[in-house]
């Protein structure tokens, strides 16, 4: 059907719909059912879905959810039908995986609409034979013409059609894509896949139509860099399913056994974009396209997504778009490449990066010759380009040699500037910042959640997300998918990266650590999870009298409203260390180098006592004060701000447990247990993880650290001088 496409768009639909229809699936039951295997009869069409990779099929999660609710989708065997040119297979694939995780615990009725993003990705349980589509590599699609396939029976028998529109917006924070009422989607179509007609490469997945009148919803192809990321050391699924895409396009560009056109070949006779200002010699052939993707599936993928900005910045020449959800492979980096600033060429921006990919630091030993095989091909290319820009990027490839050779020389002991962390202690890098601060007088709260770049680039702070009036239930509901991206941000194949919670005293005790997020797996088991006083002025400002700060701040409204000319108006986080008069900055050296000794802060044998600061200025600076009541009532929230104030950067907080005449002794035993064997504080956020994941595997030695917390005031971590959200209007 031609009608309403211009005729560019009907020429990429005609020459893009063979390649798109011999990727199409039909999925249903396995064949024979359940009820009698042994029957090939395949059963009604659930829906539709693709080949993404050889052996991997991706389709909406509600589609491999029919047939019963009750029914677990990982694990679930389904039916694929396929079709390899003039023959038409079906074979069993197995549900490896279900975007969110959370359908497995709690999914809408039948014919409710299914959280996004709504994915599922299928396993194709015999090798076989078969064709893929090339997916998009940017992080957001054009509004342009479209195509959208997936399994029709308008003549009494499933088949393979295509329809087109035209992409009206986005939804779900940019999950999901609008489509279009120009033509009718069928019920048997969703899970199939969504085409950019101008650039020939799939953007998007088939959910759900409108119940009146046409159009629907697509789920944006990027939401697979969401599937939960790997343990330490391992390459995670979406990495690997991505590498197998970028390596079969290549491998079929560079065949020449049989005379079939790829999909490298229809880029190239697509129609050109109109008004295209990289035209010609400012963008890479889409053989050239290929042939990078693939040289950068054959290395090593990076050791985190901060590692792909980083290079994006350097080749973009401007920091990269830093919405969701973050870039995971080297793939990712060269989609944030596309139509560059400044009108400087696409393909000089992209060589760049190649060049700097050539000689980065890799996860794990790179294939013998691939980086320079890719480095060979970056200079080739770059011929039909500029001589400045091959001179430039001769000497980017010089420079980024004696920079790898320095890491590993610094990384061997031989030359090692400035020190370095001991074993055992946080990862240097990049790190999650979680704020939550009081709506006003209402019993509800605001946050924010960050990525601080680390002591390396101390203050510079990237936002996720935001939100307001949330209640301390919904809370982790509500910051799912924020902190999610955050720690797809952060992670390396070495270590997860540190989750810093920054509240007001009266909020250490919010159960964060026991929050699931990913995985299935709390928070306090996953990573170091630690503590921060608020951004905002100083509390013994804004409460001199050392009175309960509930009173000076009535509502558990943002210290910086009720400080609006402290001595800190721009809202900068100001460390204890940072002040004079205090022993912060020897405090917090001196207990990072240990030995460790515990002083209970907010009791005596089990009984409530309030610190008198006298005490606790005249303490050992490597003292780590322990409290063990609960943080938002008296003692221990004015014992909280006492021991900010008297400059202890390293404190211990507890949620008390659920029988109030539960005698404390045991977690006061078993903490001066842990520091001394601990040593020094560097250790502590590690260490406490390692408890939490032992009292979590039920093991009785470990029970005594439940509800524990750890107040983390390092100063090489300053928290962002941006003012908080100070709530609606």
């Amino acid at each position: 059907m031609t009608d309403g496409r211009t005729t560019g768009s009907a020429r990429a639909f005609e020459l893009l719909e063979p390649l798109v229809q011999a990727a199409t699936v039909r999925v249903h039951a396995p064949p024979g059912g359940y009820d009698n295997p042994r029957s090939h009869r395949t059963g009604p069409t659930w829906g539709s879905g693709f080949f993404i990779a050889p052996g991997w099929v991706l389709t909406c999660a509600h589609v491999v959810g029919e047939g019963g609710a009750a029914v677990r989708l990982t694990g679930r065997e389904v039916g694929i039908t396929f079709s390899a040119g003039s023959i038409t297979g079906t074979v069993t694939g197995r549900v490896e995986c279900v975007l969110p995780e959370r359908l497995e615990e709690r999914r809408p009725g039948r014919h409710a609409l299914w959280d996004l993003p709504d994915l599922a990705l299928i396993r194709v349980l015999a090798p076989v034979s078969h064709a893929c589509v090339w997916l998009t590599d940017r992080s957001r699609p054009r509004f342009d013409e479209v195509a959208y396939f997936g399994c029709t029976e308008d003549l009494g028998t499933p088949e393979i059609t295509g329809r087109t529109t035209r992409l009206r917006g986005t939804a779900g924070n940019g999950a999901a894509i609008r489509l279009g009422d120009d033509d009718e989607i069928e019920a048997g179509m969703s899970g199939g896949p969504v085409v950019d007609l101008v650039r020939g490469e799939v953007v998007g997945v088939l959910k759900a139509r409108r119940q009146a009148g046409g159009g629907g919803l697509a789920v944006s192809v990027v939401q697979l860099r969401t599937l939960p990321m790997a343990a330490r050391g391992q390459v995670g699924l979406y990495r690997r399913i991505m590498q197998a895409h970028d390596l079969y396009h290549y491998d079929q560009h560079l065949s020449d056994l049989d005379n079939r056109r790829t999909w490298t070949d229809v880029h190239g006779e697509l129609p050109p974009e109109e008004g295209d200002p990289y035209a010609g010699r400012g963008r890479l052939t889409p053989g050239e396209r290929t042939t990078l993707f693939g040289l950068l599936a054959e290395l090593p993928p990076p050791g985190s997504s901060e590692v792909v900005r980083a290079l994006v910045e350097e080749a973009r020449g401007e920091e990269p778009d830093p919405l969701p959800p973050a870039p995971l492979s080297w793939r990712d980096g060269l989609g944030l490449l596309h139509d560059p600033p400044g009108g400087t060429a696409e393909a000089a921006a992209m060589l760049r990066y190649a060049t700097d990919v050539s000689v980065a630091e890799y996860r794990e030993p790179v294939t013998p010759g691939a980086d320079e095989e890719l480095w060979d091909w970056v200079r080739a290319t770059a011929e039909r380009l500029w001589r400045p820009l091959r001179r430039e990027l001769g000497e980017r490839h010089e420079r980024g040699l004696a920079e790898r050779e320095r890491r590993r020389r610094a990384s061997a002991g031989r030359a090692v500037h400035g020190p370095a962390r001991r074993s055992g202690g946080l990862p240097p890098g990049a790190s999650v910042l979680l704020e939550v601060w009081a709506h006003g007088w209402e019993d509800l709260y605001d946050w924010r959640v960050s990525v601080l770049a680390g002591p390396a680039h101390a203050g510079r702070v990237t936002p996720v997300d935001s939100g307001v009036r949330a209640t301390l239930a919904g809370l982790p509901e509500a910051l799912r998918a924020p902190l999610a991206e955050g720690f797809r941000r952060c992670d390396t194949h070495e270590a997860a990266a540190l989750l810093e919670v920054a509240v007001a005293p009266a909020l250490f005790g919010l159960a964060v650590d026991e929050w699931v997020v990913v995985g299935g797996v709390p928070l306090g088991v996953q990573r170091p999870v630690v503590l921060r006083h608020p951004a905002g002025a100083n509390p013994a400002v804004a409460n001199p009298a050392g009175a309960n700060p509930a009173v000076a701040n009535p509502g558990g409204a943002n210290p910086a409203v009720a400080n609006p000319g402290g001595a800190n108006p721009g809202g900068a986080r100001e460390h204890p260390a940072d002040r004079e008069g205090t022993d912060a900055s020897a405090r917090w050296a001196r207990v990072q180098a240990g030995p460790l000794q515990d002083e209970r802060a907010d009791c005596i044998r089990g009984r409530p006592r309030s610190p008198a600061t006298e005490w606790l200025t005249g303490l050992p600076d490597n003292t780590v004060p322990v409290h063990c009541r609960a943080a938002d009532q008296e003692p221990t929230l004015g014992s909280l701000h006492a021991v900010r104030d008297a400059g202890y950067g390293v404190v211990v907080t507890r949620r008390p447990p659920p029988d109030p005449g539960a005698s404390c002794a045991p977690f006061h035993r078993g903490l001066r247990e842990e520091l001394a064997d601990a040593g020094r504080a560097e250790v502590l956020p590690v260490r406490l993880q390692n408890l939490r994941g032992r009292a979590y595997g039920a093991d009785p030695d470990a029970y005594w650290a439940a509800g524990t917390g750890l107040v983390w005031e390092d100063p090489a971590r300053p928290l962002p001088e941006e003012e908080p959200l100070q709530g609606d209007l």
